[in-house]
């Protein structure tokens, strides 16, 4: 039997085989199930050593349907949070795309910053945290600095002083103007301790205000975030939180498949455009402490008609070279292609999931290494496995076998394996590419 891995706590266990079942990927405890990609999670943290210097990266992650896109995504958001980054995610849905008319670029702005997160603040809406978090640290600095203590009107005039320090800083990017003067106004109600005054600040910073009259009462500001500006404000955002003390911004905005669905070709193209200019100022030094990071299907961005590559200028900017190929991909280029993870890595990835699985419902592990080594051979062994195979697939059917085994203690692997639901797989013929890997998949 493999060595056994430390213990996961429950509610992490819990979370990850439930979540694992349902076809979905864990917003916790990933590390515990990491396999594989470990050159795609090096060539993305590349990425973060230079937003964390002030640079900015832009990349698209292109994988089928539960080939392991979302998760990767998810692994990189847990890393970057440990590194003191802070970072907002989203799926796109026919409600949230990153253009529309009826608001649904400012719905995609509004999931993001609603998604906030940092490392001790993991599940979201992390914004007001961030903002006290940043107003503290600048009281007990200039304390630190000056040796005045709390109250003294001099040690107040040195905390404006350097609230004043990054609002100026931000006020010089594009609407910072007004960016920096409700970070203000934020300070001081923080100061005078106005929780109603603090509430709507924020509710601006989320892009809720629906008219400017409204915005100008409440808060003395001319402007509201819209559907057409809403990526300048995360831009802004980025420069702020670096200011504030953490490393950068990470936005990771997922199924990009929702713009390819989009009937109206005008429609595609204007998100198409809009995902050009958020490229562009990556790319050309436009944006600071920012990384952005999509998820996509090889048909949403390939396809010519209506997939990213029938907008022309993102086409030539991210078609591959002549030289890329399957097994030698280059994983600086923009477009990170995913490779189906190999029968070795998934057999360690069930011999985790099955360490989990015991832990949870408490009984002593069972299944060795090769009472695995069938199971994965059933699954790869199908017509196309070698190019077609996710790990969703096998996961899904690897944990339904775990919860099936528990539930009936009397049943083994091999009485399962021969059963209806299991042995048509083995009647299928088997790809001249396949067969010859599992002549060679022995442990």
């Amino acid at each position: 039997m493999a060595e056994r891995k430390k213990k996961v706590p429950k509610r992490i266990a819990q979370t990850v085989i439930g979540s694992l079942k349902g076809g979905v990927v864990p917003r916790i405890g990933l590390p515990y199930i990491t396999v594989g990609r470990k050159s795609e999670i090096e060539a993305l943290l590349h990425d973060v050593d230079i937003i964390g210097e002030g640079g900015a990266s832009f990349r698209f992650i292109v994988g089928r349907y539960g080939s392991g896109k979302s998760f990767l995504i998810q692994t990189i958001r847990n890393y970057v949070m440990d590194r003191g980054f802070i970072v907002a995610d989203a799926d796109l849905s026919p409600e949230r795309r990153l253009q529309g008319t009826k608001g649904q670029g400012l719905a995609t702005y509004r999931e993001l910053i609603g998604n906030l997160s940092t490392k001790t603040k993991p599940e979201g809406g992390a914004l007001t945290l961030v903002l006290d978090r940043w107003i503290n640290n600048v009281q007990m600095e200039a304390a630190q600095e000056t040796g005045l203590m709390p109250g003294d009107p001099a040690l107040t005039k040195a905390v404006d002083q350097k609230i004043y320090a990054v609002t100026s800083a931000v006020s010089e990017m594009v609407h910072g103007f007004e960016f920096a003067r409700l970070l203000s106004i934020y300070y001081h109600a923080y100061v005078e301790g106005d929780d109603d005054k603090k509430k709507k600040v924020v509710r601006w910073f989320r892009g809720e205000y629906a008219l400017k009259r409204e915005a100008k009462e409440e808060l003395g500001v001319n402007i509201i975030i819209s559907d057409d500006d809403w990526y300048d404000y995360l831009k802004l955002f980025a420069t702020f939180f670096r200011l504030a003390g953490y490393a950068g911004l990470m936005i990771m905005i997922d199924e990009l498949v929702n713009i390819y669905k989009i009937p109206n070709s005008i429609t595609r193209q204007y998100n198409y455009e809009k995902m050009l200019t958020m490229y562009n100022d990556t790319l050309q030094g436009k944006a600071r402490y920012l990384g952005i990071i999509m998820g996509a299907t090889p048909q949403a961005l390939e396809d010519k008609r209506r997939g990213i590559y029938s907008y022309e200028a993102l086409r030539s900017r991210l078609a591959e070279g002549k030289f890329s190929r399957p097994g030698a991909r280059d994983l600086l280029a923009p477009v990170i292609r995913l490779e189906p993870l190999t029968a070795e890595e998934m057999l360690v990835l069930c011999e985790k999931l099955a360490d989990i699985h015991a832990d949870l419902y408490g009984y002593p592990r069972k299944l060795t290494t090769q009472d695995l080594i069938p199971f994965i051979k059933l699954e790869y062994g199908r017509i196309g496995a070698d190019q077609n195979i996710t790990p969703r697939e096998v996961i899904r059917d690897f944990i339904e076998l775990l919860d099936i085994l528990y539930q009936n203690p009397d049943m083994d692997i091999k009485e399962l394996m021969q059963s209806d639901g299991f042995t048509y797989a083995k009647s299928e013929a088997v790809s001249d590419k396949t067969a010859k890997n599992y002549a060679e998949f022995e442990i």
